[in-house]
């Protein structure tokens, strides 16, 4: 990507290079066999499996008192989607940012309390 006269990335770099930097620590978090499936799912080839496990994903996380499903599918399906709905991206953006400042353990991160430098 080509950067500005003044040799610093665009806004719109920067935001997709630290959105691609929190997937990539979430990502990281998971069992290596899920890690696989979510790598090939981000590829832009993958987009016609992407959208439809994604909308599937959603709404079957408010069904986690059935046995087979759980509340980690609606984070899962809206981190799908985001990779092709702006809007949507944007807003998992915010979240992954908040989650990165409130608690960084979650990405696999050390914590730093504001009182050490």
């Amino acid at each position: 990507m080509r950067q500005p006269e003044s040799g610093r990335a665009s806004s719109s770099e920067t935001f997709h290079q630290d959105y691609e930097r929190r997937m990539d620590l979430l990502v990281r978090r998971l069992p290596s066999r899920i890690q696989a499936v979510v790598h090939r799912l981000r590829r832009p080839s993958a987009r016609w499996i992407r959208v439809p496990v994604g909308i599937i994903l959603v709404p079957a996380g408010f069904l986690a008192i059935l046995p087979v499903f759980g509340l980690w599918m609606t984070p899962l399906g809206l981190m799908l989607l985001a990779e092709d709905i702006p809007p949507v991206r944007r807003w998992v953006a915010r979240v992954l940012a908040w989650i990165e400042r409130r608690h960084p353990r979650w990405m696999g991160l050390h914590e730093t309390r504001p009182d050490q430098p």
